[in-house]
């Protein structure tokens, strides 16, 4: 269902939320692609709340325009681009830790992303305190933050052949923070998680899910 939250600074933002909220005793907050809260993040999000998560999905790109859904074409990946770069990531992070705040208040909260996600993900472990686990699917920004601190347990995981994401950067993050959790997908390129892409493996993908619903069982 799409709910409106509102984020510390005052900012509505819409989402979209799946799972029991009577019956889950955990809570993911799932952070979009660059495409934004399109059908394969709706897919994501039922999928992890048959597992029995409460499940909230913020519309990132509400702060630059509202009801966006990309398909996965190169124009899709351009405006997706743009749009993303006019968002500030301070103003993400109120955005995700609001996600979070709409979960049924007394239970455990994580969080997963993929792309851009997956790089928020990474700073929702590194910047705040909300959540007792975080997964990054092919996070192309988490290099970059790799000397910041997870507050919570994390784990990772990337393509070999990711022409985004070299494995220079994996392995500068595997030497930076050795507590995290990090799995290469040998020929996987990347977006490999996503159904609706051609870049799309199944067999890793099914392998990167049931990693991260082992990791969340274990943490929240």
């Amino acid at each position: 269902m799409d709910t409106i939250i509102t984020a510390a600074d005052g900012h509505r933002l819409s989402t979209y939320m799946a799972g029991s909220e009577a019956d889950a005793d955990r809570a993911l907050v799932i952070v979009q692609e660059i495409f934004g809260v399109n059908d394969h993040m709706r897919y994501v999000a039922d999928s992890f709340a048959r597992e029995g998560y409460f499940v909230v999905v913020p519309a990132l790109f509400d702060r630059a325009e509202r009801d966006v859904e990309l398909g996965y074409g190169p124009e899709d990946i351009e405006r997706g681009l743009k749009l993303r770069s006019g968002i500030p990531e301070d103003k993400v992070l109120l955005d995700i830790l609001a996600a979070a705040g709409a979960a049924p208040s007394g239970i455990p909260r994580g969080i997963i992303g993929y792309c851009w996600g997956g790089t928020v993900a990474w700073h929702g472990a590194t910047r705040s305190t909300a959540f007792r686990a975080a997964v990054g699917w092919y996070g192309g920004g988490i290099a970059a933050a790799k000397d910041e601190v997870p507050k919570c347990p994390v784990q990772l995981h990337f393509g070999e052949k990711d022409g985004s994401i070299p494995m220079a950067h994996v392995e500068a993050i595997q030497a930076a923070r050795p507590e995290v959790e990090v799995f290469v997908y040998p020929g996987a390129g990347h977006g490999f998680g996503c159904e609706a892409r051609g870049s799309h493996v199944p067999k890793d993908a099914a392998l990167a899910q049931q990693r991260s619903l082992d990791f969340f069982a274990t943490h929240l």
